[in-house]
């Protein structure tokens, strides 16, 4: 049993013992292929929450200033992060990430690159929309609801994966991409309020 799998099994019991975690769409998660999972941010907890609650392993895309942190740095290394560094064209973070993606393995992603401080969803960074043109790659769209207090109630929302294909010939596209993401994520948080 991995690193992975023990986090994994230990949040879920956290979740759903102290936030009554409730788990929507589960089955959207296509069980081959390379997958892009974007979500909404709320709180330092999303990435353990998304991690926890999906059936595969998830490897997200992490601020690189996370993995100085002693121990923590350690930590969500072996758990399969990788790093990017914020507000600049990162072209290791997006060579690491495209690497996951054809190896068929779950890139997570917070298109917005920050918690949102008002719970409002906010503007996506190109970089999503980067990944979400490739031909391997199948978008899952994810929400996350709720409170993170003490027995709050939180929801996850996965959605069905996002076709971007007719996207890819056009000029400006990774933005146009990532703003269909947004758009997508909006529609879950709108239709399980």
């Amino acid at each position: 049993m991995s690193l992975y799998d023990v986090g994994r099994g230990l949040f879920r019991v956290y979740f759903k013992i102290f936030n009554r975690v409730t788990v929507i769409g589960e089955e959207n998660i296509p069980t081959d292929k390379g997958i892009l999972l974007c979500s909404n941010h709320i709180n330092n907890l999303d990435p353990p929450l998304v991690g926890a609650m999906c059936s595969r392993q998830v490897r997200f895309m992490a601020k690189s200033e996370l993995f100085n942190i002693p121990v923590l740095g350690k930590l969500i290394y072996n758990v399969g992060a990788f790093p990017v560094k914020r507000g600049m064209s990162d072209k290791q973070a997006l060579r690491s990430g495209i690497g996951i993606l054809k190896n068929g393995e779950v890139v997570g992603l917070f298109p917005e690159g920050t918690r949102s401080k008002t719970g409002q969803l906010g503007d996506g960074l190109s970089g999503a929309g980067f990944f979400a043109l490739r031909p391997e790659v199948r978008v899952v769209p994810c929400a996350i609801m709720g409170s993170y207090k003490p027995f709050g109630k939180l929801k996850i929302i996965y959605g069905k994966p996002v076709d971007l294909s007719p996207l890819r010939e056009e000029q400006g596209a990774a933005k146009k991409a990532t703003q269909a993401i947004m758009q997508e994520i909006q529609q879950l948080i709108d239709a399980n309020r």
